[in-house]
C-alpha cells in the first residue's frame, strides 16, 4: 500500500471536511436505524404495519427507536482503524489493511464478551464503549471471517463465497480519506472487504461505494463518483455484474418518478451489489435525505443495509445539517458517532499538530495507541 498524498487545509475547507465527515457516519447510522424495524419485513408486511406510504420515520427496533445494527458499529470500527493507521506511521508501520482488520477484531470482541477488557492498554477509547457491547445481526460471515486472528487477503480471502452486503456496508469511511488518490481508496476497500468477504461482487461493491463516497467527500457529484467507480473497478476480474448492478441504477433514474417498483426493479439487495445499486438509485432521486432513505428502505429486501448505504453518501453529499434533527434526537449512540467522527476529521487535517517525531500528544495517543 503506497502512502498517499497529503491534502493542504484552510480553515473553510476543515469545517466543510468535518460537516462531510459527520453527515457520512451519522446519515450511514439514520438510514441504518430506519431500516433496522422494517429489515425482516416485505414490502408487502411494511405497508400493511404502517400504511401506503411503508414506514416514513423510524419505528422500535432491538426495544427502542433509534437502534442501529453491526452495520453502523462496524463502520466506526473502521474509522477507529483508520485513525490508528494514520497514528501509527510515525513508527514506520504503514499497513492500513492491518490496522483496519485490528480494529474490526476489536469489533467482533464486542459480539462475544460481556464488556470491555479494561486491563488491556491497546484498545483505545472506543472498544470501551458499552453500548456498542450487543449482537445487532452481524452477517454470519463478518464474525466467521473475523473469528481467528487471520487476515484474509486478496490472494487467500476469508469466505470466498461470501456475497452478502456485510463488507459493504462498513465500508463508506474509506472515501473519507480526501487526500488519497481514488484509485489507492478503491484498493484499500477492496483488500478490507477481503477479510471476511471473499466472493468479487462483494469486495468490489464495497471498493466502488468507497471510491463514490470519496467524490462526495471531496464536493464532487454522485454522477462523477459513479462513473469513476465504474472505470476503476473494470480493471478487477469479476466486475461485471457490479458494473452491471451501477449502470441499471443510472438507468433507473431516467425511467420517470421513483416508486417502490423502481427500487424493486434492481434486485433484492441481498447480494452486495443490489444492494449498492439500490443505495445508489435513491441518492440519485430523492428530493431530500428523508426521502431518499424512505425510498432506500421500503422494499422487500434488507432495509438495515440499503439504509445505511443510502444515508451515507446523502450525508456525504450534503453535510451533517441536512440530517433530519428528530431522527438525530433518537440515534443511539449519537454521541460516540459525533466524538468519532470529529477524531478522524483532526486526524486527517491536523495529524502532525498531534503526533510525529517532534510532538506526541498524550492525550490522543491514550485514545489511539500505535501499539
Amino acid at each position: 500500500m503506497s502512502t498517499p498524498t497529503g491534502a493542504l487545509w484552510g480553515r473553510v475547507e476543515q469545517q466543510d471536511f468535518r460537516s462531510r465527515v459527520r453527515g457520512c457516519l451519522l446519515g450511514g447510522a439514520l438510514g441504518d436505524a430506519l431500516g433496522a424495524g422494517v429489515a425482516a419485513l416485505t414490502f408487502g408486511e411494511i405497508r400493511g404495519a404502517y400504511g401506503p406510504e411503508g414506514v416514513v420515520d423510524p419505528v422500535p427496533a432491538y426495544g427502542r427507536r433509534g437502534a442501529v445494527t453491526a452495520a453502523t458499529q462496524m463502520a466506526l470500527f473502521t474509522v477507529d482503524g483508520l485513525i490508528r493507521a494514520q497514528v501509527r506511521r510515525d513508527t514506520g508501520a504503514w499497513h492500513p489493511p492491518t490496522d483496519v482488520h485490528r480494529a474490526h477484531l476489536r469489533w467482533a470482541a464486542t459480539q462475544h464478551d460481556w464488556g470491555p477488557d479494561l486491563r488491556r492498554g491497546d484498545n483505545g477509547w472506543l472498544a470501551q464503549e458499552e453500548w456498542l457491547y450487543v449482537r445487532r445481526d452481524p452477517p454470519r460471515s463478518c464474525l466467521t471471517g473475523l473469528g481467528d486472528g487471520t487476515m484474509g487477503t486478496l490472494d487467500k480471502p476469508k469466505n470466498p463465497t461470501a456475497r452478502d452486503a456485510g463488507a459493504l456496508v462498513r465500508s463508506a469511511p474509506f472515501g473519507l480519506l480526501v487526500g488519497w488518490e481514488p484509485q489507492l481508496v478503491c484498493q484499500l476497500a477492496v483488500e478490507c472487504a477481503a477479510q471476511t468477504h471473499g466472493h468479487p461482487t462483494a469486495y468490489l461493491s464495497a471498493g466502488a461505494f468507497a471510491v463514490i463516497t470519496h467524490a462526495l467527500a471531496r464536493g464532487e457529484t454522485l454522477e462523477t463518483g459513479v462513473g469513476r467507480a465504474l472505470d476503476l473497478i473494470a480493471a478487477h476480474p469479476g466486475h461485471q455484474p457490479v458494473t452491471d448492478a451501477l449502470l441499471r441504477a443510472l438507468g433507473a433514474v431516467r425511467q420517470g418518478v421513483p416508486d417502490p417498483g423502481r427500487v424493486a426493479a434492481l434486485g433484492a439487495g441481498h447480494a452486495a451489489q443490489d444492494a449498492l445499486a439500490v443505495a445508489v438509485y435513491c441518492a440519485l432521486v430523492g428530493e431530500d435525505i428523508r426521502h431518499g432513505l424512505c425510498l432506500a428502505v421500503n422494499h422487500d429486501g434488507p432495509s438495515a443495509a440499503t439504509g445505511t448505504l443510502c444515508g451515507a453518501l446523502l450525508g456525504t453529499l450534503h453535510g451533517e445539517t441536512a440530517l433530519p434533527p428528530a431522527w438525530l434526537a433518537e440515534l443511539e449512540g449519537r454521541p460516540t458517532v459525533l466524538e468519532l467522527a470529529d477524531d478522524f476529521a483532526m486526524e486527517m487535517t491536523q495529524g502532525p499538530s498531534l503526533h510525529g517525531p517532534a510532538v506526541a500528544a498524550s492525550g490522543w495517543l491514550v485514545r489511539y495507541p500505535r501499539a
